[in-house]
């Protein structure tokens, strides 16, 4: 007869195998995984129904054990559809990180949704469709609709209200119409919110980031291994460590700027659509970035210049945690670590392995803004001016290169952002026979290999 022991080690075997077939078959392995065709495409789509279904029912009342039900087939249909299926060009290959990062995202803001027991109020709301100090529905039911000024555009006539509650909550990233938004910094408009100018403005904004980010991408995949499809190291051992330094650092800083004008890009197409297309309201949509040049301390730029849309992910998957163990130095350690790890669980879908870099980055921010804290105390003085300056892009431009210099290692440089087609600076260096589309790189090349 085995004994406790046996049984207990056989039981303990069983059980992780049966976890790890759970695990994969949700998140296989790269070699499982089903490329993305048109035959595929219906299935991913559908796999979002559940997410979107629980989007309604957070603005419904009592549905809070129906969306608890749901959350495990909201949360395994999300993540089956972004990480099973993937782009399988290799100059596409960036794309697999986009659709993870999106995936993680839809999940946090599913639990969001399912842990909320009140469900998701607007800011003027004392239950889902109930404004305050009035008995009456804004949702499309039996009793009553009642009109404000940011429900004004036309809606579906068969689909309803209900139908840009769905919406306006499913994509609602900072939060502006929302009560879990508060708080959260917005950036002052630089434009004119009335329609027609600011569709305008925000058609020009759009072209000169498009060219921008057109450049940029151009120039990089103009350095020998960056700008291959495998990918390759932004630090080139074969020179001497101050030019090494110095390319390095030129990579990052094209790098950055190239996602900062990727953002914004890519922020002013989805205004161009929601304010054209759809009528939504110019005040909704301020500037994605807060100028974070001018930034002055990590404070600063984290809470104030960076992009907010992620700031409730990253309270789901850390900050909530952190904050129930150590207070508010818990809630900004947890949420620097989840975003580490967000940005890392991610790019598993373009291969290459798990690299730390980015998480210790990210991780490193909570100690920083601890110094900064510290600083602060000792001197009774702020971190700011030219020094505060001078210490973000310190943080940024030195502290942050293992993490960029590992997204490169896995190909991110040389993936294609805007197809050469519709390349403004690849059509004129190749007619100068300095760039050619074949990304292997190189015209450059004989610079560092001699």
């Amino acid at each position: 007869m085995p004994d406790v022991h046996s049984l207990t080690i056989n039981f303990l075997h069983e059980l992780q195998v049966t976890l790890n077939l759970a695990f994969r078959s949700i998140i296989p392995r790269l070699e499982d995984r089903i490329p993305i065709t048109l035959h595929v495409a219906p299935v991913m789509l559908m796999s979002y129904i559940p997410f979107m279904f629980m989007a309604y029912l957070a603005r419904r009342e009592d549905t809070y054990l129906i969306r608890l039900l749901l959350l495990p087939t909201v949360i395994t249909t999300t993540l089956w559809s972004s990480f099973t299926h993937y782009w399988s060009v290799p100059i596409l290959n960036v794309y697999n990180w986009g659709q993870c990062l999106s995936g993680i995202a839809i999940v946090g803001k599913a639990i969001q949704y399912a842990f909320t027991p009140e469900g998701m109020l607007k800011v003027d709301e004392i239950r889902p469709g109930v404004v305050k100090g009035k008995a009456v529905h804004r949702n499309g039911m039996a009793n009553g609709y009642v009109k404000d000024a940011q429900d004004d555009r036309p809606s579906p006539s068969i689909l309803g209200p209900w139908f840009w509650d769905i919406i306006e909550l499913a994509h609602s990233l900072r939060g502006q119409r929302f009560k879990f938004g508060r708080g959260v910094h917005i950036p002052k408009h630089d434009k004119p919110l009335e329609r027609g100018l600011f569709l305008k403005a925000t058609l020009s904004s759009f072209v000169r980031n498009f060219l921008l980010l057109d450049i940029l991408e151009t120039i990089l995949k103009l350095f020998p291994g960056v700008g291959s499809i495998s990918g390759g190291s932004m630090f080139y051992y074969n020179l001497p460590p101050l030019q090494r330094y110095a390319v390095s650092t030129c990579i990052h800083m094209l790098t950055g700027s190239a996602l900062l004008a990727g953002f914004r890009m890519v922020f002013e197409l989805s205004a161009l659509i929601a304010v054209g297309l759809f009528e939504d309201s110019p005040v909704f949509w301020p500037p994605v970035l807060d100028d974070p040049w001018s930034a002055q301390s990590l404070h600063e730029l984290w809470a104030i210049h960076w992009h907010q849309f992620l700031r409730q992910t990253f309270y789901v998957y850390g900050g909530y945690l952190g904050r129930k163990i150590a207070g508010h130095a818990g809630l900004v350690f947890g949420m620097f670590i989840a975003s580490g790890l967000y940005h890392e669980a991610g790019m598993y879908g373009m291969g290459g392995g798990w690299h730390w870099a980015p998480v210790v980055f990210f991780a490193s921010q909570g100690p920083l803004l601890f110094l900064e804290r510290m600083w602060r105390k000792v001197t009774g003085r702020r971190v700011g001016g030219w020094p505060g300056q001078l210490w973000v892009y310190f943080v940024m431009f030195i502290l942050a290169q293992p993490m960029i210099d590992s997204w490169h290692q896995r190909g991110l440089g040389g993936g294609l952002v805007i197809p050469p087609l519709f390349s403004p600076t690849r059509h004129l260096l190749s007619r100068t026979g300095y760039f050619t589309n074949s990304n292997d790189g190189l015209c450059m090349s004989y610079i560092f290999n001699n």
